[in-house]
C-alpha cells in the first residue's frame, strides 16, 4: 500500500507528511520512505491553535468557537500537506491508498477519572479535500481500553528497529521527549522459547514520556530574544552558556520524572507555565539568559538520561535520536555525555530524517489498522489487551 502519515506535535509548528511504502505483515514489514515534507503552519493558524491550549484567555464560549474552527482549519492544513507530498513524489491522490492522521492534540489526561484526550484536525474535511481514505483518532481507543493512549510510537519502533543483537532506545525529542526500549531480536526470540509472555512483559519492550523535550527550551529561547526566535537553532545560544547546576538540581527534583511507567506527559505539565515560573525564579538569582537556555537544554538531556537509569531493563547499546531535539547539536553532545557509552546518533542514519519519525509512525499504525491488526503496545500504554486503533473515514 502507498500512504500519508501526518503529524504535528506538542510544539505545534507545522505538520510532517510522509508518503511510504508498506508491504507484507508482522513481525516483519518491508517499508521504503518515498517523500517527506514539513509545512510550517501560517503565523494565524498557529495562534489559534495556541488559544486552544489556555483555557485561561477566555469564556468557555470562546474557547468551544476557536477549537471548532481550528478544528475545520487544521483538517484543511493537513489535506493541503497531503496533496503537496502527493505531488513532491510525482504522484495523483487516486494513486494514495490511504491516509493516517494524528491530528494536532490540545489536551490529554493520561489517567485518573478524568482520563481522556482531544486531537483535532477534521478528517472527514480531510477525506474530502482527498478523495482518499483516512484514518484518525489513534489515541481514543486504547485510553477506552485503560491504556493513557501514548506514546504509540512504541508498537511501530519494535516493528522497524529491532536490531538482531543489541538493545536500542528510539528517542524522540518534540515539545515532550519519549524512549522506545527495543530489546534484541536474540533476546525476544529466547524469552518466547522459554514461556509464554504477557503482554505487559516489558522485557519485550515499552514506552513512555521521559519528560521535557524541546518544550522548555523554546520558551527560554522566546524570554530570551523577546519573541525573535522560537528555538535555539544549531543549539547556538545554549552552547554560549554555563548550565546552571542548582538551578538544574531544582529541576530535576520534579515529581513526573520519578513516576514509574506507564506515563505520559505534555503541555499541561511542562508548558508556558512552567517556564514563566522557572524563568522567574532564574532571574531573582540573577543568571543569565543564555545561562537558562543552557540550563534547560540540559534539563532535557539529563532527564533522558534519569529515564533510562531508573526504568529501562538494560541500558541500550544504540540510541537513536529523531524529532527537532536531534537538531540541536549542544543537546545530541549532552546526551552523548550523559549515556556514554551508547553510541547515539540521528536516526538519518537508518534512513528516517529526525523530522518524520513520527509521521512514519503514523502510517505504519493506519496500514495495521486498516488490515484489521492491533496498534497498541500494552507494556507501553498500560491498556488491558491489544486493540486496533482508529477511525475510517471513506474518501471518494
Amino acid at each position: 500500500m502507498l500512504i500519508i502519515g501526518l503529524m504535528s506535535g506538542t510544539s505545534a509548528d507545522g505538520i510532517d507528511a510522509v508518503l511510504m511504502r508498506i508491504e507484507n505483515a508482522p513481525p516483519t514489514l518491508d517499508w521504503k520512505l518515498i517523500a517527506h515534507l514539513n509545512i510550517p503552519y501560517e503565523e494565524s493558524l498557529r495562534k489559534d491553535i495556541f488559544a486552544c491550549f489556555r483555557p485561561e484567555t477566555g469564556t468557555v464560549e470562546h474557547i468551544c468557537k476557536v477549537i471548532c474552527k481550528v478544528n475545520f482549519a487544521l483538517g484543511r492544513a493537513f489535506a493541503d500537506a497531503a496533496l503537496q507530498v502527493i505531488k513532491s513524489a510525482k504522484m495523483t491522490p487516486e494513486q494514495i491508498d490511504l491516509i493516517g492522521s494524528h491530528g494536532q492534540t490540545v489536551w490529554h489526561v493520561p489517567a485518573g477519572e478524568a482520563a481522556s484526550t482531544l486531537q483535532i484536525g477534521e478528517a472527514a474535511v480531510i477525506a474530502e479535500m482527498t478523495g482518499i481514505d483516512v484514518i484518525n483518532n489513534f489515541r481514543t481507543r486504547d485510553m477506552a481500553a485503560g491504556g493513557q493512549g501514548a506514546p504509540l510510537v512504541g508498537y511501530v519502533d519494535q516493528l522497524l528497529l529491532t536490531h538482531p543483537t543489541l538493545p536500542r532506545a528510539a528517542q524522540n525529542i518534540g515539545g515532550v521527549a519519549n524512549v522506545t526500549y527495543v530489546p534484541s531480536q536474540f533476546l525476544i526470540s529466547n524469552l518466547q522459547l522459554q514461556k509464554r509472555l504477557e503482554i505487559r512483559d516489558w522485557r519485550l519492550g515499552f514506552a513512555f514520556d521521559t519528560g521535557p523535550g524541546n518544550m522548555l527550551i523554546d520558551d527560554a529561547v522566546t524570554r530570551a530574544t523577546n519573541g525573535k526566535q522560537t528555538f535555539d537553532r544549531d543549539g547556538d545560544i545554549a552552547s554560549r552558556g554555563k548550565v546552571d547546576g542548582v538551578l538544574l538540581s531544582e529541576l530535576m527534583e520534579e515529581d513526573y520524572l520519578y513516576q514509574k511507567p506507564p506515563k505520559t506527559t505534555g503541555r499541561e505539565l511542562f508548558g508556558v507555565q512552567f517556564g514563566a515560573e522557572v524563568w522567574k525564579k532564574a532571574k531573582a538569582r540573577n543568571v543569565s539568559d543564555e545561562d537558562i537556555v543552557a540550563t534547560m537544554t540540559a534539563f532535557t538531556a539529563r532527564s533522558i538520561a534519569q529515564a533510562y537509569k531508573d526504568f529501562l531493563p538494560t541500558l541500550p547499546d544504540e540510541v537513536i535520536v529523531s524529532g527537532g531535539g536531534a537538531r540541536n547539536k549542544t543537546l545530541m553532545k549532552m546526551l552523548s555525555e550523559y549515556l556514554a557509552p551508547a553510541r547515539v546518533f540521528t536516526s538519518d542514519e537508518i534512513g528516517v530524517a529526525v523530522e518524520a519519525r513520527e509521521a512514519v509512525a503514523f502510517a505504519v499504525l493506519a496500514y495495521e489498522s486498516f488490515h484489521g491488526r492491533r496498534g497498541n503496545l500494552p507494556a507501553a500504554t498500560g491498556a488491558r489487551r491489544e486493540v486496533v486503533l482508529g477511525s475510517l473515514t471513506k474518501g471518494k
